[in-house]
């Protein structure tokens, strides 16, 4: 059995870096997979924590976040692109927010600012993974990058996003395939 995804429709998927990436921005990473279409992907990083806590965040967005078992939730990046924008991976909620992403397999990513306010008073998503920025591929391009090695995909699992501890999810997701990362060679062959 093939341990990748199929190619066609890659939502609900993690990406797993192949050692030697030629960008060093996903060296290790691990990538949920938000959205994958004919038009291309938009993912997060999930392994990526940056030194800005919610409560840094929130600040910035003028909301207040009194609850101190949020206030030093780590803000991750999720990538490159917009790296100054918010995207939150959360699970299903009955409540609508402004601009929200049904991913197939059951989470939302949303990106207005609703959710923080819901979030900062109590009100938010149970489980929810906050990112600056995103990973995004064109048309083809990460059909083309998976073709050439350079990621693994498997069906991602929700609680590694929510509850595995950031410097075990890598080996979290590969295990999700049967292997361990020092099992990894930088060139794959092809059946």
């Amino acid at each position: 059995m093939n341990p990748r995804a199929d190619a066609s429709n890659l939502s609900n998927q993690f990406l797993i870096a192949m050692p030697g990436t030629a960008d060093s921005s996903f060296s290790g990473a691990v990538i949920y997979v938000c959205e994958h279409s004919s038009r291309g992907a938009l993912g997060l990083v999930i392994n990526r924590p940056t030194d800005i806590t919610l409560k840094d965040l929130f600040e910035r967005v003028d909301l207040r976040l009194d609850e101190p078992r949020l206030a030093e939730q780590t803000v991750y990046y999720g990538g490159p692109v917009q790296t100054e924008r918010g995207f939150v991976l959360h699970d299903a909620t009955e409540h609508t927010y402004a601009s929200t992403l049904q991913v197939a397999g059951g989470l939302q990513m949303t990106t207005s600012k609703d959710v923080l306010e819901h979030i900062a008073a109590g009100q938010g998503p149970a489980r929810f993974f906050v990112a600056l920025g995103y990973s995004g591929w064109s048309a083809g391009q990460l059909e083309d990058e998976i073709a050439h090695n350079g990621w693994l995909t498997v069906e991602a699992d929700a609680s590694i996003v929510f509850d595995v501890s950031v410097e075990h999810r890598f080996d979290a997701a590969m295990s999700l395939m049967g292997i361990s990362s020092v099992s990894l060679s930088q060139i794959a062959g092809h059946a």
